[in-house]
């Protein structure tokens, strides 16, 4: 897999790099995204694929799930650079269709250690889900469901985001606007998440 990740690069350098040099030499000097995207590691999910934006847009923070745990040391250092350094005005977070952390809030995780643990950070929306909708006992109410947990995940880690100082005194300031969005993977369609 290596050589095909090494063999890919080649091509990028050929068929977008030398093009463009002009626009990579000047990315090469600096960074100024006006957004913070905080989204899944899931491969299939690609922030700026999906928004169709240029390299240095985007601030890019991925995690299992999209989370953002209450003043966590890493979302929060990341927050503190991207509110105060880079400037961001919007931090976006990105839940999707068949989210594997989303599953797994269902699932019985007895065997992993490490998994149970980080997903605590989103056991709450689950829980919110299960008080609206009765259990899932065929495959379009299990998607449905799915789908659920995953925009309330999103709700959830946009009440986390506020409950950093930082993010508190720039959205206060109007310094920032917080965004859930939602995206489908078949369709490739991004929608709000109210």
């Amino acid at each position: 897999m290596i050589d095909h990740i090494f063999e890919g690069n080649r091509a990028f350098c050929e068929n977008e790099v030398r093009p463009n040099c002009e626009f990579y030499e000047a990315l090469a000097t600096g960074q100024k995204p006006s957004v913070l995207w905080i989204g899944c590691s899931d491969s299939r999910i690609v922030p700026e694929m999906i928004a169709n934006v240029k390299p240095g847009e985007l601030f890019v923070h991925r995690n299992i799930g999209n989370v953002v745990p209450p003043l966590d040391l890493n979302a929060g250092t990341v927050l503190e650079y991207a509110i105060n350094h880079l400037k961001v005005q919007e931090i976006v977070v990105c839940g999707h269709s068949d989210c594997g952390a989303c599953k797994a809030l269902d699932a019985d995780l007895s065997h992993d250690h490490m998994i149970p643990n980080w997903l605590s950070n989103a056991r709450p929306a689950q829980k919110r889900v299960d008080d609206r909708l009765p259990p899932a006992s065929t495959e379009t109410e299990r998607k449905a469901r799915l789908e659920a947990i995953a925009k309330e995940n999103v709700r959830l880690q946009l009440e986390h985001l506020r409950q950093f100082p930082i993010v508190q005194k720039a959205e206060a300031e109007g310094r920032i606007h917080l965004n859930g969005v939602y995206y489908d993977i078949a369709s490739g369609d991004l929608s709000v998440v109210e």
